[in-house]
């Protein structure tokens, strides 16, 4: 095993061993910044849309909060990530329901799998991303109705939503900080050697 691997192995079992810990005061701000997040979308799907609707709750925003609210130092938590992994699939989802609307377990997998090399390739990988693709095909006719909007409204004003509470409250005692690196918009140049 490389040096490089070893090290990343490494940052990895810090990262999950750090977040994993017994910390009340941990559990009492992830579970307030995932209460409110979660909850600003829904108070205003229930002001502006009817019940049924539930165009602005997508189930991948229960992931995501997972990570920007509980593991907020994994780099699969960045803002970076957040935003431009959901953005990506919503447009990648979309644009392959378009293309290939008859054919369910075509436009699923190819969107997923799309998806998921986009973010490799911009550097912003975010699981729930893929979920947010999916849902772009298998989610009601009203969310496949809406076309690209669906990447302003619900995901893009969700995922804003959810990155600025996640700001508020991440940030809000001295021992939590996100993002990570403050020079999330940006991706990393490597040094050569």
């Amino acid at each position: 095993m490389g040096k490089k691997t070893k090290r990343h192995l490494r940052r990895v079992r810090y990262v999950l061993y750090k977040e994993t810990l017994l910390d009340f005061r941990e559990h009492f701000w992830t579970f307030l910044g995932a209460f409110t997040g979660i909850g600003l979308i829904g108070l205003l799907q229930s002001n502006f849309l009817s019940p049924t609707d539930n165009l602005f709750l997508i189930g991948s925003f229960g992931a995501s909060s997972v990570l920007i609210y509980g593991i907020i130092n994994s780099p699969l938590a960045q803002p970076r990530n957040l935003v431009g992994g959901h953005l990506i699939c919503a447009l990648v989802g979309v644009t392959v329901h378009k293309l290939i609307p008859g054919e369910l377990w075509l436009a699923a997998a190819l969107s997923v799998s799309l998806s998921i090399v986009l973010m490799q390739i911009t550097k912003t990988l975010h699981p729930p991303g893929g979920a947010t693709a999916l849902i772009a095909n298998i989610g009601s006719e009203k969310i496949k109705a809406m076309g690209y909007m669906y990447v302003l409204s619900p995901v893009l004003s969700g995922v804003l939503i959810l990155l600025m509470v996640a700001l508020i409250f991440n940030n809000v005692t001295s021992h939590r900080k996100y993002p990570h690196h403050r020079i999330w918009h940006t991706t990393r140049r490597r040094r050569a050697h």
